[in-house]
């Protein structure tokens, strides 16, 4: 049975019981917990808990995971995938082990005729908490399991939490006894190799309190509300119906895997190695390509650290195959025919996917050739030195610098008999983390406050009553003031704090615009609004500084959203809309936004493509947004069902949640239209203008434009034209001439600067000649000491000339100084003789400069003397070289 069979059965199954087929969540997660959803139970984790009502009473997916905390276990195991797919059956108060249980049992015993995925239930083994008697019972009531099949675990096996005070409760689970090939008989808790976990059933019916892991806390009582989260892993059953040894093997991945094998020259099944490289090829390529569909970006942080890495095993296991070529435009399209009938959107979105990561594999090529060459400098001077460590300073340079992934630092590094001090990159990686978390910490409403008090507000107050899309003033009751350590009873003028409303105007930050900006105020009171965020779904903080009076919870203030802050932002928001429109108009399809930012005056778009824009393209993409302003295209907002807005050709941005009903914003109609939650203006003519002032690479494969907006790209013009005519009063010359006019110059003043090279290379000849022919003797050394002008570089080029001047076959020594911004620099060179008769030039500048400096035999470099003890410094070469004879 293939695996988009097996899938549609389960949902099938449950949707004939009642349930909501509820489709799978993107892989990006605004959790702020997690990078990517890796869970089934995730995108239900608000309703679980208790912080939203369900809005079905029971649910069923298939959702799309990504785990990579086992990454190094991928190929070498036969249950470790990156990426997977959960089947889950959900309910919420309404039913509870009895049905849990049932229709586990049915669904996976009954035949394929009737629906089920036909186990044997001879060959099924149950575990269950040692203290569910009740979940016993079931179970033997359902299934007419025997006793020494329904086996008791504890806490760590059989009883879940999330880890911290919530829902929790007993689990039960579901193995497959594969056969005595596989291991040893008893049961999972003697193999679980041979007896496969194909499903878990969790029983949410306590509460659990502070404590720490899985185990070690008090339970304390029942929850109201009992509910049920089901897990099938789709690879396993899959593994199991299609009768292979492992989830590399299934029909979504072997494909790949087969192909892999071929473009290396190679046979699965022939070599341990080997066939680790391949599964890791094929695990990391289909969970590549499923991270690339729902739109995460290669990068060097978060979700696009881990997309990163994952291409970058791809292709290296691919070369250590033997396979030297561009391997992901042969292996992706493989991928993308075994996920297309599950997933359609793969193939719609492919041509972005591919070039995405053949960018990403180009990049990490070069990488490769730059960064192994730097790898292998500094492990040679390790080794050189006597050391079998690479420090960690230097494996932070190589990834910091170079892009060169630690793994990848690691594996190398063991390959040419050398550790890595991982701790010191782990050390210095934190700090370089926490400083980016700290920066985007600093200015973030809620961030400062404490999360319990404000879970207490929502729980006691509910959902903020949030305005913003209606208007730009409330009159608010103070719920709570909030400090880093929980409620505060007063704040007074100069305090900052945040504030919880029970109703608010103002706009919190998302989906790429800023928050508003504005004003509390009261009977005496004026705060001022600094940042507006979502800190927990449903629940709107405001971070405030008082300006004046007092304010506590209770009072009653009137919220006001700055006007024209709102104005400019509604502004930026729709010229992000139509610029990102323009851009797939000029560009293609492929142009699709990958990161947006706006505030008032300005936006900024990223988007996938290689290789900058030409400044036809550039030019291109703002007169065709500014056409779309000066038609005054109407902006329209309708609400709809997430499955209605993809018809439609709503495009969606990967990095958000949606929920049953989604908002879809239309300029022009067709022209434009986008899920967003944003603030926008009426018409596209109220933009006022998009004058594009930048344009960047951010990344392999990204690239981002940066407009003024509005009055902002007004002024911007204006100071463009003013620039352009004191340019062109400098030059004497008309507007329209000033290109050709300012290329003549440019031409002229490289001309005058080879010319001046050239006579300074005269220069520094006849200089150098006389100099060689002043030469001292010293016990039978030449030696010339003399001073330059221009630096460390112009005293090297004195040095190397003297030196090559000086008789062949005499044994010379050169010193020149330099006077530099911090002192002065001092390079020696010696001759072949020099160097035979045991003359070192990195010696000899050392005790010239009380050892300082370094270099080699033949040419060194030193700093740090005072420039105005340079004569003193350099005279003591003839002592020097006469002691070393």
């Amino acid at each position: 049975m293939r695996t988009a069979d097996i899938r549609s059965r389960f949902l099938d199954h449950f949707a004939a019981r009642g349930h909501t087929v509820v489709p799978s969540a993107p892989l990006p997660t605004p959790d702020p917990t997690l990078l990517f959803v890796n869970a089934g139970m995730v995108p239900f984790k608000p309703y679980l808990t208790g912080e939203l009502a369900a809005p079905w009473p029971r649910a069923a997916s298939v959702q799309k995971c990504v785990r990579t905390l086992d990454i190094e276990e991928v190929g070498r195991t036969t249950r470790h995938g990156s990426f997977f797919q959960m089947n889950g059956n959900f309910s919420f108060g309404d039913y509870f082990k009895e049905e849990a249980i049932a229709d586990a049992w049915e669904l996976s015993t009954s035949s394929l005729a009737d629906g089920g995925f036909g186990l044997d239930p001879g060959r099924i083994w149950v575990t269950v908490h040692h203290t569910d008697a009740e979940a016993r019972a079931v179970w033997r009531r359902v299934s007419g399991l025997p006793e020494n099949r329904i086996v008791d675990r504890g806490d760590a096996d059989n009883f879940w939490s999330m880890g911290v005070p919530g829902p929790c409760g007993p689990c039960s689970e579901l193995y497959y006894d594969r056969g005595p090939a596989l291991g040893a008989e008893g049961g999972p808790e003697v193999d679980e190799d041979r007896y496969m976990e194909f499903w878990n059933l969790v029983f949410m019916q306590y509460e659990r309190g502070e404590g720490p892991g899985k185990t070690g806390y008090p339970i304390l009582g029942e929850l109201p509300r009992r509910n049920i989260d089901t897990g099938m892993g789709l690879e396993r059953m899959a593994t199991l119906l299609q009768s292979v040894d492992n989830l590399y093997e299934i029909d979504e991945t072997r494909p790949v895997l087969d192909r892999a094998a071929e473009l290396a020259g190679v046979r699965y099944g022939a070599d341990h190695e080997s066939d680790v490289r391949l599964r890791v090829v094929a695990d990391h390529v289909r969970t590549a390509l499923m991270l690339l569909a729902d739109g995460t970006v290669p990068g060097n942080e978060g979700g696009g650290y881990v997309l990163r890495r994952i291409l970058r095993r791809a292709v290296r296991s691919m070369r250590q195959l033997g396979f030297h070529d561009p391997a992901l435009p042969e292996l992706l399209p493989v991928a993308r025919d075994c996920m297309a009938p599950s997933y359609p959107e793969v193939a719609e979105a492919y041509p972005r996917i591919l070039d995405r990561a053949g960018g990403e594999e180009d990049a990490f090529r070069a990488t490769l050739r730059q960064g192994t060459t730097v790898l292998d400098t500094a492990v040679a001077e390790v080794k050189k030195s006597g050391g079998r460590s690479l420090p960690g300073a230097q494996a932070f340079l190589l990834h910091d610098t170079y892009g060169f992934p630690i793994d990848l630092t690691l594996e190398m590094a063991a390959e040419q008999g050398v550790e890595v001090d991982r701790e010191g990159f782990t050390a210095l990686m934190t700090a370089q983390r926490e400083r980016a978390r700290a920066d985007a910490r600093a200015n973030k409403a809620g961030s400062g406050a404490d999360t319990a008090a404000l879970r207490t507000v929502l729980d006691t107050e509910g959902p903020t009553d949030w305005r913003a899309w209606e208007t730009l003033t409330t009159d608010s009751r103070v719920l709570a003031v909030l400090g880093p350590r929980g409620p505060v009873p007063v704040a007074s003028a100069g305090e900052i704090v945040t504030v919880v409303l029970d109703r608010s105007p103002f706009y919190a930050e998302s989906g790429g615009q800023e928050s508003d900006a504005g004003q509390l105020t009261g009977a005496s009171l004026t705060a001022e609004v600094l940042d507006v965020q979502r800190p927990l779904p449903g629940l709107i903080a405001h971070q405030v500084r008082v300006t004046a009076g007092e304010l506590a919870a209770g009072d009653s203030v009137r919220a006001a959203v700055d006007p024209e802050w709102r104005l400019g932002a509604r502004q930026a928001h729709s010229g992000t809309h139509v610029l990102h429109a323009a851009l797939r108009e000029v560009l293609g399809p492929n142009a699709l936004q990958s990161g947006s930012y706006n505030r008032p005056g300005h936006l900024r778009l990223d988007f996938p493509w290689r290789g900058a824009l030409s400044a036809g393209a550039r030019s291109e993409v703002e007169e065709v947004a500014n056409r779309a302003l000066r038609r005054d295209l109407p902006v329209g907002v309708r609400w709809m069902t997430l499955p209605e807005a993809k018809e439609l050709g709503a495009l969606a941005l990967f990095d958000e949640t949606y929920g049953e009903k989604v908002r879809v914003v239309e300029i022009g109609g067709a022209w434009s239209r986008e899920l967003c939650g944003g603030t926008h203006v009426e018409h596209a003519s109220q933009v006022g203008v998009i004058a594009l002032t930048a344009e960047s690479s951010v990344g392999a494969g990204t690239r981002r434009l940066e407009a003024a907006v509005g009055v902002e790209g007004f002024g911007y013009l204006a100071r463009e034209r003013d620039l352009v005519a004191r340019i062109a009063e400098q030059v004497q010359a008309p507007r329209t001439e000033l290109p050709e006019r300012i290329g003549g110059l440019l031409q002229r003043l490289k001309a005058a600067e080879r010319e001046n090279k050239q006579l300074r290379q005269q220069a520094t000849t006849a200089r150098a000649a006389e100099l060689a022919a002043g030469a001292v003797d010293a016990a039978g050394v030449l030696v010339v000491t003399a001073t330059a002008e221009g630096g460390a570089d112009a005293a090297r080029t004195l040095a190397l000339a003297v030196r090559d001047r000086l008789p062949v076959g005499r044994p010379g020594t050169v010193a020149v100084g330099a006077a530099t911004g911090s002192g002065a620099a001092v390079v020696v060179a010696t001759n072949d003789a020099a160097r035979q008769r045991g003359l070192h030039a990195a010696k000899l500048v050392k005790r010239l400069l009380d050892g300082r400096g370094g270099g080699s035999a033949e040419v060194a470099q030193g700093g740090g003397t005072p420039a105005d003890r340079l004569a003193e410094t350099l005279g003591a070469l003839p002592g020097l070289v006469t002691a070393a004879d």
